[in-house]
């Protein structure tokens, strides 16, 4: 398969990178897998995958050191990070380091294959709609300011 792209799949859960793989490679990727950070940094310089999902909390080195690493590298591939962190300074910092998309987890397969889709064509993170202001609130008469 001549535009076969390759996908490195960072995450310290067997069972979530497994379903990834499985999933991915179905899609028609390559996929490699590594355990922690430091294995998915040596893997990107050896691999050179086209595409990275990291996982934010790992033993031994989690997501954030590894987007700080690349964060200033011209030929770091695209990372898409995956959470189950609810912390919306996290997110801030993840796209502030460059992340395609920031996924909190438990997800949807589409939305990451969305994500990876959009990643592996260079297109940046998707917009989200923003919050929905609450309709405004009108004061019965008998209210006091």
């Amino acid at each position: 398969m001549a535009d076969q792209k390759t996908i490195l799949i960072v995450d310290d859960d067997l069972e979530l990178s497994d379903g990834l793989r499985a999933v991915l490679e179905k899609q028609g990727h390559r996929i490699i897998q590594a355990r922690d950070g430091q294995q998915g940094k040596q893997a990107i310089y050896q691999q050179r995958p086209d595409l990275v999902i990291l996982d934010m909390m790992m033993p031994r080195m989690g997501g954030y050191p590894v987007l700080e690493h690349f964060r200033d590298k011209s030929d770091a591939p695209p990372i898409i990070m995956i959470t189950a962190n609810e912390g919306s300074r996290h997110k801030a910092y993840a796209e502030y380091l460059g992340v395609v998309d920031y996924i909190r987890k438990p997800f949807a397969m589409e939305r990451l294959l969305e994500a990876v889709q959009r990643g592996l064509s260079g297109e940046g993170p998707a917009e989200e709609a923003p919050p929905k202001k609450p309709a405004a609130r009108t004061k019965p008469a008998d209210e006091k300011e």
